[in-house]
């Protein structure tokens, strides 16, 4: 019988090639670890890059940031309009011909609305937000929807306080609402070749108030840069009429258009109207209010009749 041949004897341990078996085994456990920490570091870096977008809008639209005024608290405009070229953003929603923005732009006047008007107007704020108010420093009173800022939450002040309500406002306040509306729409008309009975008041419609108070939701969170027609799709027409002064109620809170090289700035005076395209030809942001309060009332319009509301009414 032919002799089995048998394989080469196995090194003892220890010996080199054992080694080289261990050194092999060792790249084998640290490759999957490797990859592993490179995975946790670009999750890492990630996160921070996320979490950096916010400090970089807050550095482009800072308080100390380089800014040029467009409107000083101290000067009484009859008008002002600066007209820009119109972003992409309208192309993605349904076109109104005669209405949809094709001029883009931004308005100040002090001359539409009297300060009068401003402080009857900002009486009916606070009534409202007296009934409720924000446990953070912003606080919204919508007339249209009912929405309070209660807490940390929102409540419907008409179905929360009921008939209670009808002791708070009166139909005087409602026709002054209404009335100023009108004048900020035909305003906006005017200052864009449109006409006004295309354009449709739409939501939210809300009166804000705005104090030093630390935010304690997001909704109080009312300082980051945005853009309307982004954030609400019904937007086309944006705008404010300021129910407090700067540096007299309050400071800080002036209203940023954000830009490249140097942001654009409305200081608040009661009774002036800002107003632009809601487009982010138009990326803005509010100041943080440092002491005071301060009043506003945003007012938005839409060309698609689909998306508008009527005004309120008091029954």
């Amino acid at each position: 019988m032919a002799p089995q041949r048998r394989g080469a004897p196995k090194a003892p341990e220890g010996s080199e090639a054992a080694e080289r078996r261990r050194r092999s085994s060792a790249k084998s456990v640290r490759a999957p670890r490797e990859v592993q920490r490179k995975w946790l570091k670009t999750t890492i870096l990630g996160a921070c890059a996320v979490l950096a977008g916010p400090l970089l809008w807050s550095s482009l639209g800072g308080d100390d940031g380089v800014t040029e005024v467009l409107a000083h608290r101290g000067e009484i405009l009859p008008g002002r309009f600066i007209e820009v070229p119109c972003s992409e953003d309208y192309d993605s929603h349904r076109r109104f011909e005669g209405c949809s923005p094709r001029k883009c732009g931004r308005g100040i006047t002090d001359t539409v609305i009297t300060r009068d008007e401003a402080q009857r107007i900002r009486s009916i704020a606070e009534k409202g937000l007296s009934l409720g108010g924000s446990d953070g420093g912003a606080s919204i009173l919508d007339l249209h929807s009912g929405a309070l800022s209660v807490g940390k939450h929102f409540v419907n002040l008409y179905r929360y306080f009921g008939d209670k309500i009808q002791t708070v406002f009166s139909e005087e306040d409602f026709q002054l609402y209404r009335d100023v509306r009108r004048k900020v729409q035909l305003t906006i008309a005017q200052a864009f070749g449109i006409s006004a009975s295309s354009l449709y008041l739409t939501k939210p419609t809300f009166f804000s108030r705005i104090n030093s108070t630390q935010a304690r939701t997001a909704h109080d969170e009312y300082w980051h840069a945005h853009v309307d027609k982004v954030t609400y799709g019904s937007f086309d027409y944006t705008s404010l009429l300021y129910l407090s002064d700067y540096l007299d109620d309050f400071g800080g809170g002036r209203f940023v258009f954000v830009e490249e090289g140097a942001n654009k700035t409305v200081e608040p005076r009661a009774g002036r109207v800002s107003f632009f395209t809601s487009g982010s030809e138009n990326l803005h942001r509010v100041e943080k209010v440092h002491w005071g309060t301060r009043y506003a009332v945003t007012i938005a319009f839409t060309c698609n009749p689909d998306h508008g509301i009527a005004d309120p009414v008091f029954t």
